[in-house]
């Protein structure tokens, strides 16, 4: 791919940051952004709730403060400091009933232990499914362009489909799905549209902690609570009226009491030959109210509008909104906190809105984003990317920050996934010059790429990337990281304990915001329009605006 060319000028400003210590991205700032955006007083964050007034009032504070100017909805001529974002806001009310009937005899299930469903996004007022038959219709896909149909026609139309996470490739690491890289089509969200496209009147995702990439504490975390989707004039299109997650070991004696062998189940959906399989003698009812509402949130944007051509934008983002107030934990707390998902990438976004302030105006418009209800399905960045303020066509690239280290300094970064795009190999070049290396996504099974806000723009052919902390620690080395991960991801990810410490130094960030200050001045002062690589399958929605950038 061809490589960014820099002005001369944007040069100089580059390396005259790069001379810089770590005092240019404040660690204490940081901290104390993460703090107060982690308390009690902020409930978890949660859209529509107290949480996120005072999360609005906080960011537009200290955008103001900054000396940014607003950059969101036009009201009689002038920008406000948000862009309202309506949404459908969907609640079970009361408790839920679930029953499994097994040759005549229906046992009970308890939502957030056998089962986490999810608040129906459909329209429904309430969901009333008696006896329906259950499906396992293997990994759910249906891929023309793969030559893969699990469903082979069946009539799913009152049945309740069971589907397996992740993709086909996922344990073998080879087949028509690209190895241990997770596709679109691995991705729960995929596998709720698929299901209700093909008919059915609902589905049970089983959970399996290696391939989903995250244990049952956060599923039962993430769905048990208040719900969010973006207004669709037919929710039903991509919604079936349940949508769930049932524990392995649930599915493997409804497996076994159907007279079959969920492993070999398993094994026969990684082949292009499966066929779906009747569970029989079985059969799910599931009741329950809904209060469902259309209700506002709003994504919180300010600017640095640029000298010379400010209708050309650069974008730093990061969600502000976390899980608010759900199920407590064995110590009884209820607040999801959300320190570092996503207090940091929030705390980063505002600390380069604040360098940008002070230093010189850039030439192109940078514009400092951050969404509301990332954690429901990206919902905020969705949003924007289809009623963008700021044409996409003329946004240079987009440079997205999610759950960030604390810690201290590292030797590498990743990303997000594995694209390939200019937009990474101009963050690879600017990051050599503090000695900062590139490694490739460690888990790209995990289907990263699909779960942080860039990926709105991307399918929409905005060069975007999540940038991800590296794991290489200068203290520590790789063991050192890889260990915070693991214990990040098993004890605190979307559970009430991701709160501030107090022994977090946030010099790690600090260092790395040099990095993503520079590759964002760079981009503009520049007059290069970054692109993906030629045989990406966003290649094409980028191209096809080219004419509004000549």
């Amino acid at each position: 791919m061809k490589r960014l060319v820099i002005s001369a000028l944007a040069l100089a400003v580059t390396m005259a940051v790069a001379a810089a210590d770590t005092s240019t991205f404040n660690p204490a700032h940081l901290s104390a952004d993460v703090k107060t955006l982690s308390s009690d007083a902020f409930e978890g964050r949660g859209p529509a709730t107290a949480g996120e007034t005072k999360t609005l009032d906080f960011l537009i504070a200290q955008y103001k403060a900054a000396g940014l100017q607003p950059g969101g909805d036009l009201k009689d001529g002038k920008r406000g400091w948000t862009q309202a974002v309506p949404l459908l806001r969907s609640e079970i009310e009361g408790t839920p009933t679930f029953k499994v009937t097994i040759n005549g005899k229906a046992e009970s299930w308890k939502q957030g232990e056998q089962i986490a469903a999810r608040a129906a996004l459909n329209g429904a007022q309430s969901v009333n499914i008696a006896n329906a038959p259950l499906v396992f219709v293997g990994y759910g896909v249906k891929a023309p362009e793969r030559n893969w149909d699990d469903f082979k026609g069946v009539d799913l139309h009152g049945k309740i489909a069971v589907v397996l996470i992740n993709d086909p490739d996922y344990e073998t690491g080879v087949g028509d799905f690209g190895g241990k890289a997770m596709t679109y089509y691995g991705r729960w969200t995929y596998k709720y549209e698929e299901a209700a496209r093909q008919g059915a009147a609902g589905i049970l995702i089983v959970h399996e902690s290696g391939p989903a990439s995250y244990g049952w504490d956060t599923v039962k975390n993430s769905n048990t609570n208040a719900m969010f989707d973006v207004v669709r004039a037919k929710p039903g299109d991509v919604h079936p009226a349940l949508e769930a997650w049932i524990q392995r070991d649930v599915a493997v004696d409804l497996f076994k009491r159907a007279g079959l062998d969920f492993e070999a189940q398993k094994k026969l959906a990684q082949t292009r030959e499966f066929k779906p399989v009747v569970l029989n003698g079985e059969s799910f009812s599931a009741h329950f109210n809904v209060n469902r509402k259309t209700i506002t949130s709003y994504n919180v944007v300010a600017r640095v509008p640029g000298s010379k051509r400010p209708d050309e934008t650069v974008i730093y983002s990061a969600h502000w909104d976390h899980l608010g107030v759900g199920q407590p934990d064995a110590s009884g707390d209820r607040i999801y906190h959300g320190a570092v998902d996503n207090g940091t990438g929030t705390a980063a976004v505002l600390e380069l809105a604040r360098v940008f302030a002070k230093g010189p105006k850039p030439e192109r418009s940078v514009v400092f984003l951050n969404f509301t209800a990332e954690e429901k399905g990206l919902l905020g960045s969705e949003y924007y990317a289809a009623n963008p303020l700021y044409p996409l066509s003329k946004t240079v690239g987009v440079i997205n920050m999610d759950a960030l280290d604390p810690y201290g300094p590292t030797r590498n970064f990743t990303i997000s996934g594995s694209a390939k795009l200019d937009l990474l190999d101009d963050l690879i070049a600017t990051a050599k010059r503090w000695n900062v290396t590139y490694s490739a996504d460690p888990k790209p099974e995990a289907g990263h790429f699909f779960r942080s806000d860039h990926f709105s723009f991307a399918k929409r052919g905005v060069p975007a990337i999540s940038f991800q902390s590296g794991d290489d620690w200068i203290n520590g080395g790789l063991a050192a990281g890889k260990a915070y991960e693991d214990l990040y991801v098993a004890k605190h990810y979307h559970q009430p304990s991701d709160k501030w410490e107090s022994n977090w130094p946030f010099t790690g960030m600090a260092h790395d915001l040099q990095i993503l200050y520079a590759l964002g001045n760079e981009l503009a002062n520049s007059e290069q329009w970054p692109n993906w690589a030629k045989d990406s399958e966003f290649r094409a929605a980028r191209d096809a605006t080219a004419t509004d950038r000549k």
